[in-house]
């Protein structure tokens, strides 16, 4: 930072403390970060330098990076531009960046490639693997200043860093790193509905970020300040006078006094900021005013072309403003204003017709050669200003073009936006050649769907719809109308969808053999498929498959294949519709088509996990997860699919640790319309006891509050209210949960496959109470569950029977189909144990923890027919499940189950010890040596809440009551050593 002060700092001596106590910490490998929070001018800059020079002193790397307030202008990446100009510019670093290429799209240093339309997390995790290099040669400090102006791009790559990337601890053993980040923001600034409040919301709850707020000076300090700042002696009552109008702004107490004498009689800091600088020379004055219009930070060369000024008058005047602190030079040959405060007030002193003509000239210099691709974005803002709206249409769209090779879809969207708002207000001889406002809008409603936000590409697109009159061309009228099917399917509006698909259609004859009459049939036999037209989805797929064919579409070929998949008997369950599914992934990747190539791979990981195959549910998971990220397109549509599908199976095989990490990264990196892909972490906190965390989250993504709620949203929420409600025996309202989760689902999806599932969880209430109801000789009571338990066995026995593909549904459905069989004979007539034995083995085909629960009920039913020893096996089996997986309540009923039938001793000690994972071996020897949860998990680089959890399993294992006899039992079982005992003795 090349900010430098000639008064001690007054005042702060506590926050710097902080600072430099994070710096230190960071330096010792315990990476941190620090969101410093203050009004504007109360000294958030000042203590971000004395950091940094503190910083520098002791041999960190310091890099700073500022956000910039330029109206409307979207510029993509910005601090982190500046921040990796700075670390390019260094020699000695050129190695760290050689190993990290896709940083070049952000510095431009990639000579003789195109830069690369997507890769976004490419990019994401180039920048942090960059950084944590560079922390690996020295320690590294990051500043980023003014986040109330950063860029949505900015502020995605801000929330990747902090949580998955450079504040990571490394892996035990792994090099410490040495990186710090602080980051400031204006609190004045934060409206309401500011885009920073949610991202701060969200930082401020990860465990290596802090927030620090920067309050205003107590009048001592301002006092002391004023004196200090003084050239000469300052009399008592100016102090006072200072003091009592400056209110603990130190900015403000520093203009005042450099105002004086004659500041008597004005209003705010804006007019004290004039009055100082209508004491300089009337060139500084024009230079001053000039580097307003551009900016808070202008370039040398670009500031003396605007001011037209001889070389020397220019120079006394900077030379002047910066004797006066009030700009500021930096070593990339740029003037910045010292304070953005001061900027304002002369730009808002700008008479009306000064600042339209300076900002035509800005406008008008940078769009000279030789400028940047990003300055057109800069250029767009001025064209605007000056009411240049045909120049400011032509650098939108050259904005957008930039954007969009930086992978930097909401600010290309902005972009857009703006032109197709300039369109209508530019003459037609102006408008560029090569674009009209339909086309435009189509391009605008890609750049949401790519941003992540579905709903509003559906908007676009309607909007080039209403645009598209009927001198359109036919073609173009066709595209909109299947471009907004496509986008209607991928929010859940189905007949909308396919009535547009059928539109498109009619607009253009299949003969002759056209492209866009191809695409067009592939999109309405989704759509068809959709809505249950099957028969009207085969006889089109057909058809285009064989144009497809003629006209060498192999892409397009790939994506009808995939639907003629599901349309036909072989479908994607079987090894012949896995064949064609292969046949289509491998059309779709020779022609380079990732998004139809994506939904083969989607297909065939699906077709895999229905037809119980998770080995290669896994494979072809991988696959299309590799893919996708590679290419940059984790947030479309089928990767969001994808990621469901894994986290999805890693909890069905009972990897709920891997699935709870994979959610919370998925968490911190999706946009918020992928919100479902967590979903099945709320499976495993409701399994594990945690059922106010589990339905927050269900209620969450129910409600829709994650965006825009779909039928994944829908579905898995449904799963887990409707589960919740079982789990504390509530039936009435785990039948009314199921009752509402069908209804929200048929409107937007018709029947789904999930019902099956959902019934059979309402079915395990319902047979609860049915119980519970004729022990207490509660006839009527027992007769109304029974009732209920037939309708729900009746509803999962039609959905198994026929899925959403008309055929009858694979091993999983029909395990989920078994139980609620078992369930409704327990309902009616008590626990049966042929109904459950089938459930069990129905099962097997990989749910661990599904075959626990119906184990134990199989048990409960072995010991009502006096099995005992039959029903102890089974109730070992499930216990075994239940203590591996950390399922507390299922751990908890089968321990009373065992209590309550006298059954033999669930396992022998040495049995349960042998169990221990090799993480519950570490836990215990720390457990052994007194640790508590909180030191077990800073030793062992895991929270304190997962530390809390193993030793609970530990317990369970050991049959132990408490940690000390765990201790104490592990001792005599040779498990730890003496000397580690000690520490609960």
């Amino acid at each position: 930072m090349a900010q430098t002060f000639g008064t001690p700092l007054i005042g702060r001596t506590d926050e710097l403390a902080r600072l430099t106590g994070v710096l230190e910490r960071a330096a010792a490998g315990d990476p941190r970060a620090v969101l410093l929070a203050g009004d504007a001018g109360v000294g958030k800059t000042r203590v971000l330098t004395e950091a940094a020079a503190h910083a520098a002193a002791t041999g960190t790397t310091v890099l700073t990076g500022h956000c910039v307030d330029l109206g409307d202008v979207g510029l993509p990446y910005l601090p982190f531009t500046e921040i990796l100009g700075a670390a390019a510019a260094d020699e000695r670093l050129a190695p760290a960046f050689a190993a990290h290429p896709a940083v070049n799209r952000l510095i431009g240093s990639a000579p003789g490639t195109a830069p690369d339309p997507g890769s976004r997390l490419q990019l994401f995790e180039g920048i942090a693997g960059l950084l944590a290099d560079l922390a690996d040669l020295a320690p590294l400090l990051l500043v980023l200043e003014d986040l109330h102006w950063a860029d949505q791009s900015s502020r995605d790559l801000l929330r990747f860093l902090l949580s998955r990337g450079v504040l990571q601890r490394p892996a035990p053993g792994g090099p410490p790193r040495r990186l710090a980040v602080f980051a400031s923001y204006r609190t004045d600034d934060l409206h309401r509905r500011h885009p920073l409040r949610p991202l701060l919301a969200e930082l401020i709850r990860l465990p290596a970020v802090d927030r620090l707020d920067l309050r205003p000076l107590a009048d001592a300090d301002v006092a002391r300040l004023v004196r200090a700042l003084g050239t000469g002696p300052v009399d008592d009552g100016t102090v006072r006078r200072i003091v009592d109008r400056a209110e603990g702004n130190a900015f403000y107490a520093e203009e005042l006094l450099a105002a004086l004498p004659g500041d008597e009689g004005l209003g705010g800091l804006g007019d004290v900021l004039l009055i100082r600088i209508e004491q300089l020379t009337e060139t500084t004055q024009q230079v001053l005013r000039t580097a307003a219009v551009a900016g808070r930070r202008v370039g040398h060369e670009l500031l003396r072309d605007a001011v037209r000024l001889p070389l020397e008058e220019l120079e006394s005047a900077l030379r002047e403003a910066v004797g006066h602190q009030l700009l500021l030079p930096g070593d990339d040959g740029t003037y910045t204003f010292r304070h953005a405060l001061t900027r304002e007030a002369v730009y808002a002193d700008l008479l009306p017709g000064e600042r339209v003509r300076l900002h035509g000239l800005f406008a008008e210099l940078l769009g000279r050669p030789g400028h940047p691709p990003e300055s057109a974005a800069e250029r767009a803002h001025h064209s605007r200003e000056s009411h240049d709206l045909a120049d400011a249409l032509t650098a939108s769209l050259e904005a957008a073009e930039h954007a969009q090779r930086v992978g930097a879809p909401a600010e290309e969207l902005r972009h857009l936006e703006s032109a197709l708002d300039l369109w209508a207000a530019v003459d037609a001889p102006a408008h560029p050649a090569d674009t009209d406002p339909v086309a435009l809008t189509l391009r605008a409603s890609a750049a949401a769907a790519h941003a992540g936000d579905p709903h509003r590409a559906v908007q676009l697109t309607r909007f080039a719809l209403d645009r598209a009159g009927p001198d359109t061309d036919s073609e173009l009228a066709a595209r909109v109308r299947y471009t907004l099917a496509g986008n209607l399917i991928r929010i859940d509006h189905l007949e909308a969808a396919f009535t547009y698909s059928s539109e498109a259609l009619a607009l253009i004859p299949a003969e002759p053999p056209s492209r866009t009459w191809v695409w067009a049939a592939a999109t309405h036999v989704l759509a068809a498929r959709n809505v249950g037209r099957d028969e009207d989805a085969e006889r089109v797929a057909r058809q285009a498959l064989d144009i497809a064919e003629r006209l060498h579409m192999a892409d397009a070929r790939a994506d009808l294949i995939v639907s003629l998949v599901g349309l036909s008997p072989h479908n994607r369950r079987t090894a012949q519709g896995r064949e064609r599914l292969v046949q289509a992934r491998d059309l779709a990747r020779g022609a380079g088509n990732l998004p139809v190539e994506m939904r083969a791979l989607y297909s065939l990981a699906l077709g895999c996990y229905e037809s119980g195959d998770m080995d290669a549910c896994l494979t072809w998971l991988g696959d299309g997860l590799d893919r996708a990220r590679r290419a940059g397109l984790l947030s479309s549509p089928y990767a969001l699919e994808l990621r469901y599908l894994q986290s999805l199976l890693l909890y069905t095989l009972g990897r709920w640790d891997e699935c709870a990490r994979a959610a919370g990264a998925d968490a911190e990196l999706l946009p918020t319309a992928g919100g479902f892909t967590t979903a099945p972490a709320l499976y495993v906190a409701l399994a594990r006891g945690d059922l106010d965390a589990a339905v927050a989250g269900a209620r969450t993504l129910f409600d829709g509050t994650f965006g825009n709620s779909d039928w994944m949203t829908t579905l898995v929420a449904s799963i887990v209210l409707t589960d919740a409600a079982a789990l504390r025996g509530a039936a009435e309202e785990c039948v009314q949960q199921l009752r509402t989760s069908i209804e929200a689902l048929v409107e937007s999806t018709g029947m789904p496959d999930v019902v099956v599932r959902l019934a059979a969880l309402a079915l395990s209430a319902v047979a609860d109470a049915a119980e519970a109801a004729r022990m207490s000789a509660d006839t009527e009571g027992a007769e109304h569950w029974a009732r209920t338990a037939g309708e729900l066995v009746e509803l999962a026995r039609t959905t198994a029977a026929r899925g959403e593909d008309g055929t009858p549904q694979g091993p999983e459905g029909q395990a989920w189909l078994a139980r609620a069989e078992a369930e409704h004979v327990r309902a009616t007539t008590g626990p049966d144990t042929a109904a459950w034995e089938r459930a069990v083995t129905a099962f097997g085909y990989g749910d661990p923890y599904e075959l626990a629960r119906c184990r134990r009920r199989l048990a409960e039913a072995l010991l009502t027919a006096d099995r005992r020893e039959e029903a102890a096996e089974q109730a070992r089996a499930a216990l075994d499940t239940a203590v591996r997986l950390g399922a507390v309540p299922l751990r908890e009923d089968l321990e009373a189950l065992v209590r309550r039938g006298r059954l033999a001793p669930t396992m022998a000690a040495g049995d349960r010890i042998a169990a221990l994972t090799a993480r519950e071996s570490d836990v215990l020897r720390l457990l052994g040596r007194g640790r508590t949860n909180r030191q077990i998990g800073e030793e062992l680089f895991i929270s304190g809440k997962t530390a809390s959890v193993h030793v609970s399993n530990i317990l369970a294992k050991l049959g132990a009551a408490s940690r000390t006899e765990a201790v104490g039992i592990a001792y005599r079982e040779g498990l730890i050593e003496r000397a580690e005992a000690g520490g609960n003795g």
